[in-house]
């Protein structure tokens, strides 16, 4: 039977132009994926499994997305994903850097010391404080989009999003001074 210039044998194992403008968009969105799955993770490494799962099950439940917010819906899906993980373990499990034989090398900030200081304040926060702050901050969404994601009150939104902002202030400016004298 043929067919027109636009549809594609689906059989034969054929992408369709719906299908290849799907992932198109997700390719496009794996830098903020990235970001956000190293966030949650703090890890390279693991931030760098929970993307592949996510991106795994974003895949296998194409047909599942109702055509709105691709975005929003790969971020539900990672957070979720992130969060079933943590109740299968029991919790967090953090290793000490002294203790890690591997490191990814980090890309190189401006500001080195600028760039630990804001890492290290970041991963003092709370989870759901930071998922928030880095939804709404890095990646733009509204907090009507973080609320419909995370599937909490949009007040929670705000109340967590602006902890997170008042300790993130507090961390980077209390450490914020650098002593010229050398230690006796």
């Amino acid at each position: 039977m043929p067919h027109g210039p636009d549809r594609t044998d689906r059989a034969a194992g054929a992408i369709s132009p719906a299908a290849d403008g799907f992932e198109t968009q997700l390719l496009a969105m794996l830098p903020a994926l990235r970001r956000y799955s190293r966030s949650l993770a703090r890890s390279d490494a693991d931030g760098e499994d929970l993307l592949q799962d996510s991106v795994e099950k974003v895949l296998a439940h194409r047909r599942q997305w109702r055509g709105l917010n691709l975005r929003a819906w790969a971020l539900t899906i990672m957070t979720n994903l992130y969060r079933n993980g943590l109740r299968k373990r029991g919790g967090r499990s953090f290793v000490d850097i002294d203790e890690t034989t591997e490191l990814a090398a980090p890309e190189t900030p401006s500001d080195p010391l600028e760039h630990a200081r804001l890492d290290s304040a970041l991963n003092t926060l709370p989870e759901e404080n930071r998922a928030i702050l880095m939804l709404v901050v890095v990646e733009g969404f509204s907090y009507q989009e973080v609320a419909a994601m995370l599937d909490i009150p949009i007040g929670t939104v705000m109340s967590r999003l602006s902890r997170a902002r008042r300790k993130l202030s507090d961390l980077m400016t209390s450490d914020n001074v650098v002593s010229l004298r050398r230690p006796k």
